[in-house]
């Protein structure tokens, strides 16, 4: 699972504090650093290596700058006790001993809360040099797996099961014991620079083997063999738990720089299942929407040239789509709400589109955390214009009146919604004294970049879209609106939103499951150029379904496809929400309402900006084909 209470359980990394107080390549702007040993370095040459934990250490001395993407995502990283100096080896070094007193309150409920992490399989996720510090280890068909993070510890159950970490040591064998892991052999990897000119070297791995390992002495520490540390399910008597750890260094001059992420990520589980099964959604998404882009071509055509035959006394009476040219562009009820989401939905189109292009050209690797979210919302800020422009020349083209309302709104609703929401899970953190809390300085950032920019250039997009003249339309509106005859169970608002949301969500749910993946059990997601491909089907196979249940509709002469055609790709969110709660249930183990709310409500954030997202895309596919039909056609 992934280890920050912020999105899965408060206070996974607040254990610490308890014990002791692709084939990647490498973007540009993150230098190496390099390394040599004490005595023989310059001042652009390090000596001691930092070895950090992702999300705070309380007993830390440094804490190196983070990104407003980390602080977010609540990726706090700061410094350990671990001592590192490059190409010094370290054998059995204690760190420091945890004793927990029987008769106190307070180690009882320390304790019980670090066998609950064991038993939920809680793992510690540390960083050197800006790479995790990995578990590596055998998994089927000789295949050999690298964790970006280690378990606390492991369980073996009252009825003698091993779970989880468990199998790796037979000696782990002892009924409703918890074994907790209090040492580690860390192996570091470098690349030497002396064959290639330049001075010191260069980490190119971090890997380490956890073990559970019994020290009665912290004076007297051995680490060879010996008898497991074990964690008793009943809490009879005094414990002390000492943590050790080892530290060799390895010359490895075949593995370059550029390319020392490559272990981690082409060993990550299920590589060849992931690509198997999204191209064959790919190629399933791409079939069925060419089939209903011949449909609609072919249907369209003979309708076309029906209605514009010269001979107009064999012609047939006017019928389907055509009969409702006089109400087609009625203007919809609820026309200022409609052109607020059309805005909002506007900017979050350009900022997924222009974040996922970067991410495929490298610039948002997983090598650079938190480049992810910071792209998005730098973008979200700047992109303001476009939302008020949109908004403000729909909403005029809607005959709406009151623009100070309407850029008032696009400004404030959806960003007001999100940022409540996201306060409040917030609030929820800070309650819980977990140190994934947002800083009460950052979220002043947040309001500031909102207010201070993102406001100024909605309106500044608000007034050039006032200043542009309404959208002409291709035919004129009937003072009278046309009578809507009963309609079909499959032609009704309802049952057609619903359908239509299948298909977009079909193409995505593959992906969909790898990005919930990354966000809940903190799996590095990489494929970025899948991601984008899937992005690109995404917005054709919303486009088309939105435009053939359009034009069914139309053909059944109900001519409300406004808010229809903005619902119908927009309920794929429905579909996300549903796959979230299935993912809640068989895949997270989430105990507790605190961590409960915190994944619901940070999942309504995505489902919200989805469902504006992909409304946006259906509602100008519909609204780009009912205006080409309308012109092409004589209407009398």
């Amino acid at each position: 699972m992934r280890i920050h209470f912020g999105f899965v359980t408060l206070l996974v990394y607040s254990l610490v504090s308890y014990f002791c107080s692709c084939s990647a390549f490498y973007l540009p702007g993150l230098a190496p650093v390099s390394f040599c040993e004490d005595g023989k370095g310059g001042e652009d040459c390090q000596t001691v290596i930092q070895l950090f934990v992702n999300l705070a250490f309380r007993f830390s001395l440094i804490r190196p700058s983070e990104n407003l993407g980390q602080v977010l995502f609540g990726e706090r990283i700061e410094s350990s006790p671990y001592k590192v100096s490059f190409k010094q080896d370290v054998k059995c070094q204690a760190v420091c001993t945890k004793s927990y007193k029987k008769g106190n309150q307070e180690d009882v409920t320390k304790l019980d809360f670090l066998k609950m992490g064991m038993q939920l399989n809680y793992q510690h996720h540390w960083i050197i040099d800006n790479m995790p510090v990995t578990w590596c280890y055998d998994v089927e068909d000789g295949q050999k797996y690298c964790n970006p993070g280690f378990p606390i510890g492991c369980l073996v159950t009252s009825d003698g099961r091993a779970k989880d970490a468990c199998v790796i040591n037979s000696e782990f064998n002892k009924k409703n014991t918890f074994y907790v892991f209090n040492h580690v052999d860390i192996k570091i990897t470098y690349h030497s620079g002396a064959s290639e000119g330049w001075r010191g070297a260069r980490l190119v791995a971090a890997t380490l083997e956890p073990k559970s390992i019994k020290h009665t002495d912290e004076k007297k520490t051995s680490c060879e063999g010996g008898t497991p540390m074990e964690v008793p399910g009943e809490f009879n008597e005094d414990l002390s738990i000492i943590y050790t750890y080892s530290v060799t260094f390895e010359e490895n001059n075949s593995i370059k720089w550029a390319s020392r992420w490559d272990y981690i990520l082409v060993s990550m589980p299920h590589t060849n299942i992931q690509w198997f099964s999204i191209m064959n959604s790919l190629v399933i998404v791409l079939f069925l929407s060419g089939m209903v882009a011949m449909i609609m071509l072919r249907t369209l055509h003979k309708d076309i040239a029906r209605y514009n035959q010269v001979d107009q006394e064999d012609a047939q009476e006017e019928s389907g789509w055509k009969q409702v040219h006089g109400d087609v562009f009625r203007p919809p009820r609820k026309g200022m709400l409609l052109s607020v989401f059309l805005g909002q939905g506007t900017q979050i189109f350009i900022m997924t589109f222009i974040t996922l292009f970067l991410a495929c050209l490298g610039f948002l690797s997983p090598a650079n955390r938190g480049a992810l979210m910071t792209c998005a919302v730098v973008l979200w800020v700047l992109l303001g214009t476009p939302a008020g422009y949109v908004s403000a020349r729909l909403y005029k083209t809607f005959g709406g009146e009151k623009w100070k309302t309407n850029v008032l709104l696009t400004a404030l609703l959806c960003p007001g919604i999100v940022f409540a929401d996201f306060f409040l899970m917030n609030l929820i953190l800070w309650v819980e004294g977990s140190s994934a809390a947002i800083p009460f300085g950052t979220l002043v950032a947040i309001l500031a970049l909102w207010f201070g920019i993102s406001v100024p250039l909605t309106f500044v997009g608000a007034y050039f879209g006032f200043k542009k003249p309404a959208i002409e339309q291709p035919v004129r509106t009937n003072q009278i609106p046309r009578q809507i005859p009963e309609q079909s169970f499959f032609t009704k608002p309802i049952p057609g939103i619903v359908m239509g949301g299948i298909l977009p969500f079909g193409c995505i749910f593959i992906q969909l499951f790898f990005i919930l993946n990354s966000i809940w059990s903190h799996q590095m997601y990489y494929m970025f150029g899948f991601l984008f491909l899937v992005f690109i089907i995404l917005l054709i196979t919303c486009s088309e379904a939105t435009v053939l249940l359009c034009y069914f509709h139309l053909c059944a002469e109900d001519y409300h496809w406004w808010w229809r055609s903005f619902l119908t790709s927009g309920f794929t969110a429905v579909y996300l929400f549903v796959y979230a709660v299935h993912y809640f249930f068989s895949k997270l183990q989430i105990i507790g309402a605190a961590s409960t709310i915190l994944y619901f409500g940070y999942t309504m954030i995505m489902v919200l900006i989805f469902f504006l997202f992909t409304g946006t895309i259906g509602f100008f596919a519909c609204f780009w084909f009912v205006n080409k039909i309308y012109s092409v056609v004589k209407v009398d």
